[in-house]
């Protein structure tokens, strides 16, 4: 297997030519997780950039009572990473686990310095895929304050109809910030 789908995924944020998207894509390196393994794990420094290229993740963190609180899914064509702990270099609050075996592509946090510094390009698209991520964190944040809980299901189920075959309803219920009593309850009203 190639990273020509990494190359594919630089290159279509039409910030750099097709050649220098893949010679960035030749300092990653290929990964592989079987389900249920740990990426990272809370206590840990997040040192690994992963672009997605097939299965689905989960991030959680656990709330005061020890519950786990689904933060983030991750499916194919995504970048994953813990950005708190990753640039500020502290210990992560968040597990990321895989929810089906994946596969991806990974670069450590001194290799990706290595290349912003010496590519402006590559600059310019750990900028953009910043601010796409600080964009989506703010949908979700004020979705979970100015949607119902039915909206916020129904959103998941239209926007990302796969979750729902690999993610548990425990896992989607605490994503979507409701009790599992709640999701079956939304999900009856179909």
């Amino acid at each position: 297997m190639t990273n020509t789908s990494l190359a594919q995924f630089i290159y279509q944020t039409n910030l750099m030519s097709l050649s220098k998207a893949q010679e960035i894509a030749g300092h990653f390196t290929k990964r592989q997780w079987n389900r249920h393994e740990m990426l990272l794990r809370a206590g840990q420094i997040a040192d690994t950039y992963l672009f997605l290229e097939g299965g689905y993740l989960r991030a959680f963190a656990e709330d005061v009572s020890g519950q786990e609180v689904t933060t983030a899914f991750y499916g194919p064509g995504q970048m994953v990473f813990e950005v708190a702990s990753f640039f500020s270099r502290s210990r992560s609050r968040e597990n990321v686990e895989a929810m089906t075996e994946a596969i991806g592509w990974s670069i450590s946090y001194a290799e990706l310095n290595e290349l912003f510094h010496a590519l402006p390009e590559f600059r310019e698209f750990g900028r953009a895929m910043l601010a796409k991520g600080f964009a989506e964190l703010k949908v979700r944040m004020l979705s979970t304050i100015t949607e119902s809980a039915e909206e916020r299901y129904h959103a998941l189920l239209t926007s990302h109809p796969e979750l729902f075959r690999c993610a548990s309803l425990k896992h989607i219920a605490s994503y979507l910030g409701i009790t599992d009593t709640s999701l079956s309850r939304v999900r009856a009203k179909k």
